[in-house]
C-alpha cells in the first residue's frame, strides 16, 4: 500500500493518491491533500465543491457528476479546473477525500 506524507502526517493511499479510507476524511485533511496538491489554501469556492462531493458520497456511494457540482455550486466548468488544476474528478475528489472515481484516468 502507497503512503502519502504531508507536513508530517502520513496518509494510506492508492497507487494514484487517492486515500483508501475515506473515513479518516476531515476538514484538516482536506487541507494537506490540498497542499500536496499545490492548492495552499481553500476558498469558499473550494469548500462548496467538496461538500457537495462529500455529502454526494455519503449518500450515494460516489462522486457526483461534473454538471451536478457545476448545477449546486453555481461553478462553471472552467472556475472548478481554476479551483483544483488536477481537475474535479482528480483534484477535488482527492481533496474531498473519496477514493478514485470511476473513469478517472
Amino acid at each position: 500500500m502507497a503512503q502519502l506524507e504531508v507536513e508530517g502526517n502520513v496518509f494510506e493511499v492508492d497507487g494514484d493518491g487517492f486515500l483508501t479510507d475515506p473515513a479518516v476524511w476531515n476538514d484538516d485533511v482536506a487541507k494537506l491533500f490540498a497542499k500536496a496538491d499545490g492548492i495552499e489554501d481553500l476558498s469558499e469556492k473550494h469548500w462548496a465543491v467538496v461538500r457537495i462531493i462529500r455529502k454526494n458520497f455519503e449518500e450515494k456511494g460516489n462522486a457526483p457528476m461534473i454538471r451536478t457540482i457545476c448545477q449546486e455550486t453555481g461553478l462553471k466548468l472552467r472556475e472548478i479546473y481554476e479551483l483544483f488544476p488536477l481537475g474535479p474528478a482528480r483534484g477535488a475528489c482527492r481533496v474531498a477525500g473519496l477514493p478514485k472515481p470511476d473513469g478517472c484516468v
